[in-house]
């Protein structure tokens, strides 16, 4: 889809080619449950102001980081070189999730082996996000154990027998690289309709089984040789296996760590942006949860030309950041009728695109309220499973409103493009990345995510 403002150009050439410490014992995640049948415009504020009152309780804790076998810091290698000569270690370690509201267990691998079409990654740094809490915390079933992690950055180490001589020579070995989390077969009805976002083989191996598409996962415990399910990529591990579709060049000037971002955070907003909502210059924004998917929608919406940009949260840091990020307005919802300022912005006629990237059933609602007629509001945020949002039925028929739905970007089309937007500082990565956490500290990660204590996005280094 061609970007409709005036980076345009800049775009069109791309196609051619810290951390908070544990203090005590036990973890006692506790989730809580949202519950509305309300309509008033204050339930964005009560609801964003519940999660936030609740991070106390939802606070987990720790003793140290577990582990399950002990690591040797001397590893063989195989004979077979790589590349400049290197070779492989025989094992790697990966963080594994195996029960709700447990901490991440660091257990030690085989090295995946890489089926045809597919590429082994030597993991540089993933991405800390909500998709992967939601897993932890049992509020998205998922198989398990598994490997987290869906936003990678790293270095191509291998091909896997029989990959085509193209994709070999768009990832040759030693190439720098980022993969999307949605990793396209590129076969299915879909896929070969462009529309990669919709991959049936992705939702009903990776999303449905935990594997990749021939119905196999790639990881297995070093000791036992039992199978662990990959979340994507399970890119929260020293080495991860990609199917290519997934994966596109990282030129070297992007650095490996705040790039990691790109693959969800960014491509999802892109997604919403670029394929759901179809935003145009002059058109009328408004985000409704300013994490690190809703701060780059504000990017993405600054990029595309939007007029008037309104960052809605109840946390007045965020808010101040969403300025850096394009908004041009910001709303409180726990100080104020944020549907009702969104209609004062706009002249009583609501905006062009709200998006909604919470997940509550009660921000779903308040995005509907803030479109225009014949608007859009966009979902992207993951609600826990069985949620529902509700919806005036007589306004959306006779006023024409559009509710969409966005999971994502389409990787072989528009990752190349935003990191484009990137590599040209359209897209602001270093005030994106807030925090910075060490592959030992994930568990911390997970846990400052879970208390609020992220602004923007995190990314864990394991080079």
């Amino acid at each position: 889809m061609m970007i409709r403002s005036a980076i345009a150009k800049r775009l069109v050439s791309s196609n051619s080619s810290s951390s908070s410490s544990s203090s005590s014992s036990g973890w006692s995640w506790l989730c809580q449950k949202t519950s509305s049948s309300r309509s008033s415009s204050s339930l964005v504020g009560q609801c964003l102001n519940d999660d936030n009152n609740n991070n106390n309780k939802l606070e987990f804790e720790f003793d140290g980081i577990e582990k399950t076998s002990k690591i040797s810091s001397s590893r063989w290698f195989h004979s077979a070189s790589l590349g400049g000569g290197g070779g492989l270690p025989s094992s790697m370690r990966a963080a594994v999730f195996r029960e709700p509201n447990k901490p991440l267990t660091f257990e030690e691998f085989h090295i995946p082996h890489p089926k045809s079409g597919e590429i082994l990654v030597k993991t540089k740094a993933c991405g800390v996000c909500h998709s992967d809490l939601h897993v932890m915390k049992g509020e998205l079933p998922f198989a398990s154990p598994c490997v987290v992690g869906h936003e990678i950055t790293g270095e191509v180490v291998e091909h896997g027998p029989a990959t085509d001589t193209k994709t070999i020579a768009r990832l040759p070995i030693g190439s720098r690289v980022i993969g999307a989390f949605i990793m396209p077969c590129g076969n299915c009805s879909y896929c070969s309709k462009g529309h990669d976002d919709l991959c049936e083989d992705f939702f009903a191996y990776n999303r449905a089984k935990g594997t990749l598409y021939d119905g196999e996962t790639r990881l297995f415990l070093h000791g036992s040789g039992k199978p662990v399910y990959m979340y994507s990529m399970g890119g929260l591990a020293e080495y991860c296996v990609v199917p290519a579709n997934g994966l596109t060049i990282l030129p070297k000037s992007l650095p490996y760590t705040e790039s990691a971002i790109l693959g969800c955070a960014v491509f999802t907003a892109y997604g919403a942006m670029a394929n759901a909502a179809e935003v145009r210059p002059g058109d009328s924004i408004a985000v409704i949860g300013i994490g690190g998917v809703g701060s780059s929608c504000l990017q993405i919406a600054r990029a595309f030309g939007a007029s008037d940009i309104i960052a809605v949260d109840v946390q007045d840091e965020k808010l101040q950041k969403a300025k850096i990020f394009g908004a041009t307005h910001a709303i409180n919802a726990a100080k104020e009728d944020a549907v009702g300022k969104i209609m004062e912005i706009t002249g009583g006629k609501g905006v062009d695109v709200a998006v909604e990237a919470l997940g509550r059933p009660q921000t779903f609602l308040q995005c509907v309220q803030s479109v225009k007629d014949g608007g859009k509001a966009v979902m992207i945020g993951l609600a826990q499973t069985g949620s529902v949002g509700e919806v005036d039925i007589n306004r959306l028929v006779r006023r024409k409103i559009q509710i969409i739905g966005s999971y994502g970007g389409r990787a072989r089309q528009d990752l190349p493009k935003v990191v484009r937007l990137a590599e040209t500082g359209v897209f602001d990565l270093t005030n994106a990345v807030s925090r910075k956490y060490t592959f030992e500290e994930s568990n911390n990660a997970f846990q400052d995510l879970n208390k609020g204590n992220i602004v923007g996005r995190a990314v864990i280094e394991i080079m």
